[in-house]
């Protein structure tokens, strides 16, 4: 499992940058250009090897736009947790939040907090459903469950496919979940889905897939929504089962996941897995670190394209996300050192 600090190489040849959208001239690094804007809080949703990752990137990000970012704080999974992460920090007087939102709906009294108390907040990976969030930098999870259903479907064609979800209070959950369904559904007819309910959880995830292997011996796919918590078990459940096989095996279970941790690149070039969606994590930290620094000035922002190859789109609940790009990765391109799993 990667560390915090074998993740902190990750963000060691990255510049910094700022954003466009309709804001001011892109910025420069400089340690000097917030000076008087305030602390920043930064609170992590959970601990998996992506969110190490993101943490251990969120230091130098920090430093590179000039931003005091407060020691990170992680709710460990828990919403309540989470609230009250984020009302410590308010108490403590930070001007600016970055927040990696657990529940999409219950995260609404956290950021009704920040707003009464005239905080800006940027959310990252996760869409809240409500509330006022100045930026939300994350990438197309629509996009990673069509990418899924593709590959799984053209390589299965017929027969039984395994979903493990995410949590579905999560908007990443339902929108994993609804975009690689409808694919399915579409167009691989032949294909039927097994879902199995997982909530981010390895545990739920191990024990879901091992009692629907029981009852299904001839899945032919596997599609992992979380890598990060889902890779370890389901590989470990497979290989109780006798039913681990390298790619090229007839027996072979075909394996998509989510995340671009380098558990995930090392299990496609083992030939365990088939290919994964790697979420930009080291975009997540520089970019969070830049609209935040931006809107504790003051600065707002609007639809359109950016300045690092993106576009910030205004979502159905009128909040403004920078939709960041998130590269499939197979064997042909698992080698590929602008990836961020191979700089950690």
């Amino acid at each position: 499992m990667a560390t915090a600090a074998t993740a902190l190489a990750l963000i060691c040849g990255l510049a910094a940058t700022g954003c466009g959208g309709g804001t001011a001239s892109e910025e420069g690094p400089t340690a000097t250009a917030s000076a008087g804007v305030g602390a920043v809080g930064v609170v992590l949703p959970t601990t998996t090897p992506f969110w190490q990752a993101y943490d251990a990137a969120i230091p130098r990000q920090a430093k590179a736009h000039g931003v005091k970012a407060l020691p990170t704080v992680n709710s460990n999974s828990d919403i309540n947790k989470q609230i009250s992460d984020i009302q410590t920090f308010l108490v403590q007087r930070v001007k600016g939040l970055v927040v990696g939102p657990l529940d999409s709906a219950a995260i609404r009294p956290g950021l009704r907090a920040a707003e009464a108390e005239g905080v800006p907040v940027v959310a990252v990976d996760s869409v809240p459903d409500s509330g006022k969030v100045a930026m939300v930098v994350r990438a197309d999870n629509r996009a990673f469950g069509r990418k899924a259903c593709r590959y799984l479907g053209n390589a299965v064609k017929t027969g039984k496919v395994v979903q493990i979800q995410g949590d579905m209070a999560s908007v990443n959950g339902r929108e994993r979940t609804n975009s690689f369904s409808t694919c399915m559904a579409k167009n691989y007819p032949r294909i039927k889905v097994l879902d199995i309910p997982a909530d981010w959880q390895a545990g739920k995830a191990a024990a879901g897939l091992d009692a629907l292997y029981n009852a299904n011996p001839d899945i032919k796919g596997i599609y992992l929504q979380a890598g990060g918590a889902y890779l370890v078990p389901t590989l470990s459940i497979l290989k109780r089962h006798n039913a681990l096989f390298p790619v090229g095996d007839p027996r072979h279970i075909a394996i998509v996941a989510n995340d671009g941790i380098p558990q995930e690149l090392d299990a496609i070039r083992k030939g365990e897995i088939d290919a994964t969606v790697s979420q930009p994590v080291d975009l997540y930290a520089k970019y969070a670190m830049s609209y935040i620094k931006k809107a504790m000035r003051g600065e707002t922002f609007s639809p359109g394209p950016t300045g690092h190859g993106s576009t910030i789109v205004r979502l159905p609940n009128g909040l403004l996300e920078d939709k960041l790009l998130a590269p499939m990765v197979t064997k042909r391109n698992v080698n590929d050192p602008s990836l961020w799993g191979n700089r950690i």
